[in-house]
């Protein structure tokens, strides 16, 4: 069974780009929005790893951020960061949670991202097996 990613992102085209990029290999749902995201994660879903953007309306990525962090539910799901902030921003984002493994600022190489995923997922799989 494929392992499912969450992509949330408010812009269409990059949810789409993400999809075909990661939908080969992977099980992918998107959301526009954080708000979109925890309505899907409260109806009982789960995701293997969490891509999402900082920047979106409604709830945004540092809310969804915060959200995760401190839900007993999904403090463990891993979650990539893609950002147009520029690196002194978000520096600090795999500091401040736990859950962030990875912070990719935009524009980023889709393949560089297929591969800090599949090594994320494989680390979590190597974990849960010991």
């Amino acid at each position: 069974m494929k392992k499912k990613i969450l992509i949330i992102d408010d812009s269409m085209p990059m949810r789409y780009l993400l999809e075909a990029v990661l939908g080969k290999e992977y099980s992918v749902v998107s959301a526009q929005d954080g708000l979109v995201a925890i309505t899907w994660l409260l109806k009982g879903n789960k995701a293997d790893l969490i891509i999402t953007d900082l920047q979106m309306p409604n709830i945004d990525g540092w809310e969804l951020l915060d959200y995760l962090s401190g839900s007993y539910l999904y403090q463990d799901t891993p979650v990539v960061v893609l950002s147009g902030f520029y690196a002194d921003k978000i520096n600090d984002l795999s500091t401040k949670y736990n859950n962030v493994r990875e912070v990719l600022q935009k524009p980023f190489d889709p393949m560089q991202l297929l591969n800090k995923v599949d090594y994320i997922l494989e680390k979590q799989l190597s974990a849960a097996a010991v």
